[in-house]
């Protein structure tokens, strides 16, 4: 045996050990979100009001990853969240109870129909060199045309009147605490989905396209296939949230997936927790579901609360919680290391 081939023996144990721990540090906070999330109903089971309000951000935090898979990854600013989970509830009632497709099918259909118009809002912002503000401008002239859509069509979605939804009324959806953790498994899978694509050669030329479009187009990353990608893929993960929250609630109307209903929400739970970051939608969506529930009297205020957070967020913590208690625990870190080596 040569010494290169003994030390190749040697070595790939070591490389396999390094891997799996890298995969423990990626997964371990998702187990422990999980695990977390996962005792919340012990507590207010008893309560039907409390487990709506919860599993309201149950399915937050599902908008939040979403949109974070779109904005947090490629910096595209789709102001249309709302509409395309609203794509996926009114698509996949429309299919289940009018057409009489299976509800599990009539999900995944209507998330596929997502998808692509989230694609095609891709592509247009990509092909016509749209940057950050005008993609924002574009897709929030895609939610106006939505709620118009909504609106006029009375014999798909009921108009103002809105929808009964019947599909999903004998099952896991139509109790207290079971449709909790089918949000629960659905968010937990989205941060899992999430993880993978930036441990993948994808959430590279995110990251990439994330920081300087620029220099990843020169690096040869090919910028419309990548930031299409993201547009798929996460207005996929609205459309499916979009359609079981339907028929979990049994009744959607203009409101349920209005801008000022959602978009607003999930832009301020992310850029409060960390635009990018994997834990940011999750302690974005835990923070403003408690005032939610406390300031629910207030409804002035509530609003009031949101404009007051942007704007802080904006001047104090550009990044996020996340990302500024991590700086400044390196920050610790590094003066405690640079104090030893003096001493």
């Amino acid at each position: 045996m040569t010494a290169s081939t003994a030390s190749a023996k040697e070595g790939a144990p070591n490389t396999a050990a390094r891997g799996s721990a890298t995969a423990f540090r990626d997964f371990a906070p998702i187990a422990v979100v999980a695990v977390l999330l996962a005792l919340v109903p012990l507590n207010f089971h008893d309560s039907r009001s409390m487990m709506t309000v919860i599993i309201a951000g149950m399915l937050f935090l599902s908008y939040t990853i979403a949109f974070n898979v779109i904005f947090g990854s490629t910096g595209q600013l789709f102001l249309c969240t709302g509409a395309l989970a609203g794509i996926g509830g009114f698509g996949s009632v429309i299919l289940s109870d009018r057409v009489g497709i299976p509800m599990t099918l009539s999900i995944v259909l209507a998330g596929a129909v997502a998808a692509v118009f989230g694609g095609l809002l891709s592509w247009i912002a990509v092909s016509r060199s749209l940057d950050t503000i005008f993609t924002g401008i574009v897709t929030l002239a895609f939610s106006l045309s939505f709620q118009n859509f909504v609106l006029g069509r009375r014999d798909l979605t009921g108009g103002e009147n809105g929808l009964r939804v019947e599909a999903g009324k004998d099952g896991l959806l139509d109790t207290q605490v079971k449709p909790y953790y089918v949000f629960l498994a659905l968010a937990v899978a989205y941060l899992i989905l999430f993880r993978l694509l930036q441990r993948s050669h994808i959430g590279w030329a995110f990251r990439a396209l994330r920081d300087d479009e620029v220099a990843a187009e020169l690096s040869g990353v090919d910028v419309t296939r990548y930031r299409v990608y993201a547009g798929i893929i996460g207005s996929a993960m609205l459309g499916v949230a979009g359609a079981i929250f339907a028929h979990h609630r049994g009744f959607i109307g203009t409101s349920t997936y209005s801008f000022g209903s959602v978009d607003v929400r999930v832009l301020v739970m992310l850029a409060f927790g960390g635009i990018g970051t994997l834990i940011g939608p999750v302690l974005g969506a835990a923070v403003f579901t408690i005032l939610d529930e406390i300031l629910v009297s207030y409804a002035q205020l509530r609003e009031v609360l949101y404009g007051v957070v942007t704007v802080g967020l904006f001047l104090g913590f550009r990044q996020g919680v996340i990302p500024a208690l991590s700086s400044l625990w390196d920050r610790v870190v590094s003066s405690g290391g640079r104090g030893r080596k003096s001493t």
